[in-house]
């Protein structure tokens, strides 16, 4: 379902956003619902509907959205003559329109397509290349140094391919799927390279048999850039002699899996070409010395040690990486967040309070933050719900309170709360730029008030402050930062961030509410 989705949004021109939805959709408490595509969706901010239309309107749908075929999950493609289909089960295949709506249930995910596209796909294209550097380095290097021939330049060519799809194999082995190769393994119902792959069940060896071409073309290719011409020939030997591991493993992929590892071919074909242009050369002869064999040995057991601690570092990178998954799924439960909400104590006179307000006054959530200037965390706070403000405006409304005592003459930064207030008052305009600057910027104490002189605080500021203690005081608020949404103090386990996985929930807890009030 995820590669659905992913190919979705790759063909409305959002690559840049996949893998940020992958982390949302497998996190999702609903996994792998439909609410879980259009609530990530959501908090992605692409625009879209989860809705049932009658098939006579098939016509005027999108030329591609997702659907309901079968009773399984469908990417659709239409076009004049046809409508392409792709599922995970029969990959893609092309079917009549009346093929179609015979087994459609009406229900289709339409996404708005992205037409502002900036430099993210080029980046996303490129942003591997540093990586290859080192390789082109030492290549470059090795040509330099060493003078190469024919057959030392073929095995060079060939180990280096065969050391990218090795790489691609491990990669397939531990679970680091690829679009590109996902499709290349499942290209005819009778290949499966995560079947060949698993068949070993060496996934918990040190060395399982996936690692042996990663090993085998990694050690030649070494080995030909410290001595191109000797390693050559020992290294089409060595693939001579591993012409019955192909055959072996060709005969189980055959007989016994009944499945084909395209990738295991490319392998299996690079080891028999090195081979036969060893037997055909001029070099063929059994005949080594110490130097032909030691810069092979020498990667080769380089090589093993590094991969041997290489590999269960990688296997629990990736074991973490699936539990943070799950605590994720664990913590965006919305029944979770509101055990561990409490209502506030006292609201009385919560509403007169007034505070700096941004956002949409009537969106679903109410959220106020009480903050204090001299609090380190109600930087992080704040910026954080402002955030959330930007990013969803029409669904969050942002109150900022105080919470200082406007008695307490010693305290340096209370007048950063009047002068914030008196500015909000006189020219709300300039709001947002004076608490960015003490509060993201994290301005200076004597930079800030030189840059936003005010007139002398009024004694209608002074009251609301006192207001806001006193509020404050009888809810037993004696800390900052406080963190409220819809009447209820967000709890401390969980990032103020973290709110935006649960926007429509507080949405439809507030729709709730307000039909029980009129009935």
């Amino acid at each position: 379902m995820l590669k659905l989705v992913q190919k979705f949004l790759l063909i409305n021109k959002y690559s840049d956003i996949k893998n940020e939805f992958k982390d949302l959709f497998l996190s999702h408490p609903n996994y792998p619902s439909l609410f879980a595509i259009t609530d990530s969706l959501d908090l992605l901010s692409v625009e879209n509907a989860a809705v049932r239309v009658s098939k006579e309107q098939i016509e005027n749908l999108p030329s591609n959205f997702l659907a309901y075929f079968k009773e399984e999950l469908t990417l659709v493609e239409r076009t004049n003559d046809y409508v392409r289909i792709e599922t995970i089960k029969n990959g893609s295949q092309k079917i009549s329109y009346d093929s179609f709506l015979l087994d459609w249930n009406g229900v289709i995910v339409a996404i708005e397509p992205n037409n502002i596209v900036g430099r993210d796909g080029l980046q996303e294209q490129f942003k591997n290349v540093k990586y290859y550097v080192p390789l082109f380095l030492l290549v470059g290097l090795s040509f330099f140094y060493n003078s190469y021939n024919f057959l030392s330049g073929t095995f060079l060519f060939t180990s280096l391919l065969g050391l990218i799809v090795s790489i691609l194999i491990v990669q397939e082995k531990l679970g680091l799927k690829n679009s590109l190769i996902s499709k290349i393994c499942n290209l005819t119902p009778n290949t499966s390279c995560n079947s060949v792959l698993n068949f070993d069940g060496s996934s918990r060896k040190w060395v399982g048999f996936s690692d042996l071409p990663l090993i085998f073309f990694s050690s030649g290719f070494l080995a030909i850039l410290l001595k191109p011409a000797e390693s050559a020939i020992f290294i089409g030997f060595l693939s001579l002699l591993a012409i019955p591991v192909v055959v072996t493993s060709i005969w189980i992929q055959k007989f016994e899996i009944q499945k084909w590892c395209v990738m295991c071919l490319a392998v299996s074909t690079l080891i028999l070409v090195q081979s036969v242009i060893w037997f055909a050369s001029d070099f063929f002869t059994l005949s080594f010395s110490f130097g032909n064999v030691f810069p092979f040995l020498f990667s080769l057991i380089f090589l093993i040690t590094l991969w041997m601690a290489l590999k269960p570092i990688i296997r629990n990178i990736l074991n973490v990486d699936g539990d943070l998954k799950e605590l994720k799924k664990f913590k965006r439960n919305f029944s979770l967040l509101n055990f561990l909400s409490k209502k506030v104590p006292y609201t009385a006179g919560f509403e007169d309070l007034r505070g700096l307000n941004f956002g949409n006054r009537n969106a679903g959530i109410k959220l106020s933050v009480i903050i204090s200037p001299s609090c380190g965390h109600c930087h992080k706070t704040f910026q954080e719900a402002f955030d959330l403000v930007l990013r969803f405006p029409d669904k969050i409304f942002l109150n900022v309170l105080f919470n200082v005592n406007p008695e307490n003459i010693d305290n340096p930064y209370k007048i950063v709360v009047e002068r914030l207030l008196t500015i909000n008052r006189a020219t709300p305009g300039k709001t947002v730029e004076a608490i960015s600057d003490w509060h993201i910027k994290k301005t200076g104490l004597k930079k800030w008030l030189k840059k936003w002189h005010t007139e002398p605080v009024s004694m209608l500021i002074n009251q609301e402050i006192q207001k806001q203690y006193e509020w404050c005081s009888k809810n037993n608020f004696n800390y900052t930062p406080v963190k409220i949404v819809n009447e209820k103090i967000f709890p401390n386990e969980y990032e103020l961030s973290e709110l935006k996985y649960f926007l429509n929930d507080f949405v439809e807890e507030k729709e709730i509410e307000v039909l029980e009030k009129i009935a």
